[in-house]
């Protein structure tokens, strides 16, 4: 029986992306066995996955490179059919280069790609065609199931389910207001213009992890005269995206909760300050929508992983996006026939 390793290490929205190459080999290779490779915290995007067998954990921020070379006995140990690696960086390279497994696939930028069986070039797009994170990590597997890429796909139990029913009784809206960069986030006193100007009618709910708490609760206290509620650090991940799931609509920046509404189909509107849809981040929602600042700027984007600050000091990126944009999506949602304050 096949027996497959997915080795993704990097931030939350890379591994939710990644999820889309286990649809894709599960669907055409359903007794296909999949193990898969996360940080140490993400391994909870898989606690209610129907067909993830096993879960490798890697801590990187104790004992980095002993935990790194015991995860290599413990990958040896498995005797995988195949190694996918979707990052491009040495540590994750060596693990796939000395798997042990019949078939190491990665891309060829990644500096262990020379001992791989098969390295792929991680094309961002030809011809002015940009292409989709999920289009390039769908090269990886091409050649055993085809070219078309599936959809990211988060699962969750009919417990993490009932775990936020409580907040499903009214008509909601979620915010995920932070950022880990800087110039990817939309600024605080934005948020606030635009939850003044959002029917009393709505709730908001603010998202986030733990360290996000104090940021949306300076945005609830400026909105006292609205119904607003931080949860920031009171949901996991899955409970985050079922919440999401069944949203009137979610506010995002380009960061990984955009990847959460990607992976349940939930309504999403992305705010884009210094990056672009162009890089291939960009939402995956049937109901998308993008904001993004009107006029033209020479220094946009300055970065595709954003900054810590605006290389221009003046963020106009974010600071001239306007509220009546972020409206608007909702505008468009109440005049849809049916809706009902």
């Amino acid at each position: 029986m096949e027996k497959v390793l997915l080795i993704q290490t990097a931030f939350i929205g890379d591994v939710v992306l990644a999820t889309g190459l286990l649809e894709k080999i599960h669907a055409q290779y359903p007794e296909t066995l999949l193990h898969v490779l996360v940080r140490k915290g993400n391994e909870l995007l898989f606690e209610a996955h129907p067909y993830i067998k096993n879960v490798l954990i890697w801590d990187k921020k104790k004992q980095k490179y002993r935990h790194l070379i015991q995860l290599l006995f413990q990958i040896r140990k498995e005797k995988y059919t195949r190694v996918i690696n979707v990052q491009r960086y040495a540590a994750t390279g060596l693990l796939t280069a000395f798997s042990g497994a019949a078939e190491t696939i990665g891309f060829r930028t990644n500096p262990f790609s020379c001992f791989f069986t098969k390295s792929i070039t991680h094309h961002f797009g030809e011809n002015g065609t940009p292409l989709h994170e999920i289009e390039r990590n769908q090269q990886l597997i091409a050649h055993f199931t085809n070219g078309k890429a599936a959809l990211p796909k988060l699962y969750y139990n009919a417990s993490i389910a009932a775990s936020v029913q409580y907040l499903q009784n009214k008509k909601y809206i979620c915010i995920a207001p932070a950022s880990v960069w800087f110039t990817k986030q939309y600024p605080v006193e934005k948020w606030i213009e635009l939850i003044h100007q959002i029917l009393d009618s709505l709730t908001i709910y603010l998202l986030g992890a733990a360290s996000d708490y104090a940021l949306c609760a300076n945005i609830a206290a400026a909105c006292s005269g609205k119904q607003v509620e931080n949860l920031a650090g009171k949901l996991s991940f899955l409970q985050s995206a079922a919440l999401m799931e069944a949203a009137f609509m979610n506010y995002v920046n380009d960061s990984a909760p955009m990847h959460f509404a990607s992976a349940v189909n939930a309504p999403v509107t992305v705010v884009y300050c210094s990056t672009i849809p162009a890089f291939g981040y960009g939402p995956l929602s049937h109901e998308q929508y993008i904001v993004e600042v009107q006029e033209l700027l020479n220094c946009r984007p300055c970065g595709i992983h954003g900054r810590a600050a605006c290389p221009q000091g003046h963020f106009h990126c974010a600071l001239h996006i306007q509220a009546h944009q972020l409206l608007q999506p909702l505008q468009i949602k109440m005049q849809q026939p049916g809706y009902v304050i």
